[in-house]
């Protein structure tokens, strides 16, 4: 086999085939091609037969890339090889052994769905309410035992007793997993730790494992949890030829459970260990490797490589200060247009940004550029579920006949309006010719007239709150309030916020920003538009995302940085690099551990730039429909000057967000995404003043309401923004509102 396609450290990659051996392969290193032709010597070279060895990587697309390439290589039937994902090795592996675990070969494996059925099933039979503990919270406490490798019956580690202090939270585990147990189920974690209790509970079947894979080959290294860990060692502990191939500086999905300390300590489990590094990059120009080398040897947990490339010194990178978040998109739709009219392709430039939800303003200036785009891994903003189910409540509010959007948000939040009454409120809708809506209006008006429909009580009590909300925006827009004010109200009294905060999942946090940058969208049509209202807002962006786009894979590709891990492009640009945003306000919170995961992150965006890489800020950003004044990340500022070009970017745009605050120290500048902000609080961006210790809806007073009359107050709570009162129509009917929100004039 010749091996002259490879440099000096990939051939020993490949040559160095017996005992434990650690290759520390650096962004652009040409990783994949080193491990194809380590498994491709070892059939024809070492004659190994392909059932003998096992190499496992994390996604179903690396391990085909991996099949293929050596398919196309060697002569031999690579059908036999084991190149697959741990979750389908075990899940293969549980399949042949069920019987030990007391499973039946057709056990059933739960998606993330059904698990969480099985969570709600559980808190509901314990009497606890979900808004009170989330499944989402009692899910992701399950998974981050599993990613321990813990299962019931296994002795319990430091670790693990920290999670079984919440003896709540343990129980609900315990009964959990039993519960899987009788319904002959495993979950997706489940299929790491049924091995691990296999292999611990009947070493007879652990030894057959070991003795038939003689060579164990584990790509992503730095991606592995502990559960995986100690899988792979056990695995690989009879004949020791176990190679893992991973980079530390890559390593960024802790949330995920992913822990760095299986590379960092890779040498204490095996002390023979040959450690081997792939320094040279073939991707990337020098000033951008050299800069982004310089920024990660900040990071303490590190095994340490000095990356190095031949490829030519290139550009500068660009470091971009903009005037706020609409000139940055604003400046890369420029920069877009100059590269395209230079002849560079559009599928040779990507844009990154850290969080999902940012990127609404560069699909927004690319649509205004009439650029076709991907969201890759991604949902377009305008298309994600939480952005649709709010804009629905907005079309309803300006089309009470439009009762697709009504279907889609009656029930979401979850307010037991289920398929069955649904589908008998369309049908009466249908009989006597009105829309979903109008019935809904008449059901409330006249109950009796619908008897009936048989609607219970909670149906019915659901169908008054909603009709009520949507009728007291429609007031609001009557008049003149602006847009952005019954966005809020809509989220908050809708409920559709308090569940999204309920949801401690990454998920939820993540549709959280989606709904805080359709805040943030609305503000912007405000500055824009002399008379705002939610008509012209709707109409707005749905002209815009209904921009016909040309079917081609000369497409820009947007996504965030955690997505574009594996991937490189020409021309990169990486935007919303500020304090808590890139470093994140969680991770500078949670001290030195999460802020060097972020400084990864930072690495692994700079290390997928070819031949330019352009970094942009923001002055001022909207967050939550509120001005932040960040200034420029930390990491910025670790990048040696001698790399890089900082240039100044103002809009050409008629008006900017803060206009007319007054000066920075003005400004309360607590970051948007802390735990403790809440949505409903003016907290941004305001002169300072005394909140008001008094009511200003005292019990007894005489108030009007827009919508439903004259009424009195019965109780009052809370105080300024946050103040809520109970007041008594005089029809007799009692309603709770927000003051912030209400329509309420005093007498």
């Amino acid at each position: 086999m010749n091996l002259n396609f490879l440099n000096e450290s990939q051939k020993q990659a490949v040559l160095m085939t017996d005992g434990p051996v650690m290759i520390l392969a650096g962004a652009g290193s040409g990783k994949t091609r080193t491990l194809v032709a380590r498994i491709q010597y070892l059939l024809e070279e070492k004659n190994v037969s392909p059932f003998q060895i096992l190499a496992v990587t994390f996604s179903n697309k690396a391990a085909r890339e991996m099949r293929e390439r050596l398919a196309h290589n060697t002569q031999m039937n690579v059908g036999a090889l084991n190149v697959t994902t741990f979750h389908a090795f075990c899940a293969k592996v549980l399949r042949m052994e069920a019987v030990y675990l007391g499973l039946s070969k057709n056990f059933t494996i739960y998606d993330d769905g059904e698990s969480q059925s099985i969570i709600k099933a559980l808190l509901t039979k314990r009497g606890i309410n979900h808004k009170e503990l989330s499944p989402y919270t009692v899910a992701t406490y399950i998974d981050g035992l599993k990613n321990l490798g813990h299962y019931l019956g296994l002795p319990r580690t430091p670790e693990v007793e920290k999670y079984a202090e919440d003896k709540r939270l343990f129980d609900l585990f315990m009964e959990y997993e039993a519960e899987l147990h009788r319904s002959n189920a495993i979950d997706f974690g489940g299929l790491i730790t049924g091995v691990l209790n296999l292999f611990r509970s009947f070493p007879e079947v652990l030894l057959k494992y070991q003795q038939k894979f003689k060579y164990v080959l584990v790509d992503e290294y730095q991606d592995t949890n502990r559960a995986q860990f100690e899988l792979i060692q056990q695995l690989s502990h009879l004949h020791r030829n176990i190679c893992v191939v991973g980079d530390e500086d890559q390593s960024i999905y802790s949330w995920r459970g992913a822990d760095i300390r299986n590379i960092l300590n890779y040498e204490t489990v095996f002390p023979e260990a040959k450690l081997i590094k792939l320094e040279q990059n073939y991707r990337s120009s020098k000033k951008i490797i050299e800069a982004a080398s310089e920024v990660i040897s900040r990071n303490v947990a590190r095994k340490g490589k000095q990356m190095w490339t031949n490829n030519d010194d290139g550009n500068e990178i660009r470091i971009v200060e903009c005037r706020d978040d609409k000139a940055e998109a604003e400046f890369v739709g420029q920069e877009i247009r100059k590269l395209h009219q230079d002849g560079v392709s559009l599928k040779d430039v990507a844009v990154f940004y850290r969080n999902n939800a940012h990127s609404r303003t560069i699909e927004d200036a690319l649509r205004k550029e009439k650029f076709p785009y991907r969201v890759v891994a991604g949902i377009k903003f305008y298309d994600r579920k939480e952005v649709k189910d709010m804009i629905s409540y907005m079309r309803i509010v300006v089309n009470k006949k439009d009762s697709l959007a009504l279907t889609r948000v009656i029930n979401t939040p979850a307010r037991g309006v289920g398929a069955t009454s649904l589908r008998k409120l369309e049908d009466e809708a249908v009989r006597i010719g009105v829309s979903l809506f109008e019935l809904l209006e008449k059901i409330v008006e006249i109950p009796s007239d619908f008897k009936h429909l048989s609607l219970s009580g909670k149906v019915q009590s659901a169908i008054y709150q909603l009709v009520h909300l949507i009728q007291e925006v429609q007031v609001l827009e009557f008049q003149n309030h602006s847009p952005s004010f019954s966005y809020e109200k809509l989220l908050n009294e809708s409920g559709y916020y308090d569940v999204l905060r309920a949801d401690k999942s990454y998920e939820g946090a993540a549709r959280l920003e989606n709904l805080e940058e359709l805040m943030s969208a609305i503000k912007q049509f405000e500055d824009s538009e002399g008379t705002p209202n939610l008509t012209k807002f709707l109409e707005a962006i749905t002209l815009d995302t209904t921009v016909t786009e040309e079917n081609s894979t000369d497409l820009i590709s947007l996504m965030t940085v955690h997505g574009s891990k594996g991937l490189e492009y020409p021309y990169v640009f990486l935007i919303g690099v500020e304090e808590n945003i890139f470093p994140s306000y969680k991770s500078l919170e949670l001290g030195p551990v999460a802020l060097e995961e972020e400084r990864r992150l930072f690495y692994v965006a700079m290390t997928r730039a070819m031949k330019q890489l352009t970094i942009t800020f923001a002055q001022g950003r909207l967050l939550w429909g509120s001005l932040k004044f960040n200034g420029p990340s930390q990491f910025l500022h670790e990048i040696p000057s001698k790399f890089y070009k900082w240039d100044f970017f103002q809009t050409g745009s008629k008006k900017a967000h803060f206009d007319n605050f007054r000066s920075f120290d003005d400004f309360d500048q607590s970051p948007s995404n802390s735990d403790e902000s809440v949505f409903y609080k003016e907290k941004v961006y305001q002169t300072k003043r005394p909140a008001s210790t008094n009511s200003n809806y005292p019990s007894g007073a005489k108030i009007i309401h827009a919508l439903y009359g004259e009424g009195t107050v019965l109780d009052s709570e809370g105080m300024g923004q946050d103040e809520k009162v109970t007041i008594q129509f005089r029809d007799g009917m009692k309603k709770k509102f927000m003051v912030k929100f209400a329509p309420l004039q005093k007498v």
